[in-house]
């Protein structure tokens, strides 16, 4: 009897609930970008390289859910046959690397003193810099680390110096971790963000194009630096000139200029606030969607075409899978391939064939002034070619 009492007794207790907590919105979404990249194929990280091509391109659906996903895009175009030759080479990253080193040897005096001389001449000079150690265990504790470094720095005054920080960025509701070259406190407080790059600087100046993506990808860091110095009270100074560092001539010594971002930091920030976020795109597609390059290849191509693309010939240099994208732009006839500004002058002809048509006054509304600009052309190049008695007028006239 007491065994049955006891028995009775332990049943009527309420028992622990053994369910698993559901998941929060954070961890669903990051199940969710681990099902797409593939259960075992490791995130690529998203540099201030990648954000500046993908603010570049904020319309572009298909690279947002591959960065955010961590999908190693240059496996993926391999596997989809369009191997891509972007990137930079072993013996430039080698000769990078060799450069950075000897700019920051010593303690980063060189680095500091070229800091002071070309943004901060009046403060006083940078010996006995601090230089704090920012190791923690993973981009997580490297972001808290360096958080840390930022504010003790701006409150022991003096000059900091912090080698390859480590910031984190919201994009489109995926976290980023960036880590730029350097990031200089100054005496008053400011920060001021470092790229060291290996191109030449000939003569006080170096090739437009690579200073205006360094710029870009620059103005991504500041970005990230800002978010840092909003959660302090009160928020410290982040210097919108940063420092380009490069090599002098043709020699390896170490020349610097300082470069105004403003203009990039504001279309990057406002490219980057037009991103759809990754949580839609992820939600958009179909069950099963994975992009892991170990996939056969027809459900490769399959996954990759279940996320629309805005392809540009800008892509060629700033993203792996613009081989496959561009032929496959090829195959539609779009007329973004051809470039952006004259896909904005077309207004709504979107295909080559649309646009041959409505020149050919076989299609479109004479109305429209991009139909009437293209009929026009059209009518001054058969002209053209009559005067010149070339045999293409006789066809141009039947059409």
């Amino acid at each position: 009897m007491s065994e049955f009492h006891g028995s009775a007794s332990r049943s009527s207790r309420p028992q622990p609930d053994r369910t698993p907590p559901p998941r929060t919105r954070t961890e669903g979404l990051r199940q969710r970008l681990a099902e797409l990249r593939g259960p075992d194929v490791p995130a690529k990280a998203l540099d201030a390289r990648a954000l500046a091509a993908l603010a570049a391109n904020p319309g572009c659906r298909r690279r947002a859910i591959l960065d955010g996903a961590g999908v190693d895009k240059a496996a993926l175009a391999s596997a989809l046959g369009s191997p891509s030759g972007f990137g930079q080479s072993q013996f430039a990253l080698t000769r990078g690397n060799a450069f950075e080193a000897k700019v920051k040897a010593d303690g980063g005096a060189e680095l500091l003193r070229l800091v002071r001389a070309r943004l901060d001449p009046g403060a006083e000079p940078p010996a006995g810099a601090a230089l704090p150690d920012l190791s923690a265990l993973g981009p997580e504790g490297r972001t808290a680390r360096t958080a840390l470094a930022l504010r003790e720095a701006v409150d022991a005054g003096g000059w900091t110096l912090l080698d390859h920080p480590m910031l984190a960025l919201d994009v489109a509701g995926s976290v980023a971790f960036l880590e730029p070259d350097a990031v200089v406190v100054h005496p008053d407080g400011s920060w001021t963000v470092v790229e060291i790059k290996s191109f030449p600087m000939l003569d006080g100046s170096a090739d437009p194009a690579k200073v205006g993506a360094a710029a870009r990808q620059a103005a991504v860091y500041v970005l990230a630096l800002e978010a840092v110095a909003d959660r302090l009270d009160p928020a410290p100074r982040v210097r919108h000139r940063v420092l380009l560092v490069c090599p002098k001539d043709f020699s390896n010594l170490p020349t610097a200029s300082a470069v105004d971002v403003r203009k990039q930091r504001a279309v990057t920030a406002r490219q980057l606030a037009r991103l759809t976020r990754v949580e839609e795109i992820a939600g958009s597609l179909p069950e099963g969607t994975c992009f892991a390059p170990d996939r056969p290849a027809e459900e490769l191509t399959a996954a990759v075409e279940a996320v629309p693309a805005t392809y540009a010939p800008e892509c060629l240099s700033a993203c792996e899978l613009a081989f496959h994208c561009r032929e496959r732009s090829r195959e539609a006839g779009a007329v973004t391939r051809l470039g952006r500004p004259l896909r904005a002058e077309l207004g709504g002809l979107t295909t080559v064939e649309e646009v041959l048509a409505a020149a050919r006054g076989e299609a479109g509304d004479p109305a429209d002034p991009a139909v009437a600009a293209l009929r026009r052309a059209a009518a001054l190049r058969a002209e053209a070619l009559r005067a010149a008695g070339h045999p293409a007028a006789e066809v141009a006239a039947c059409r």
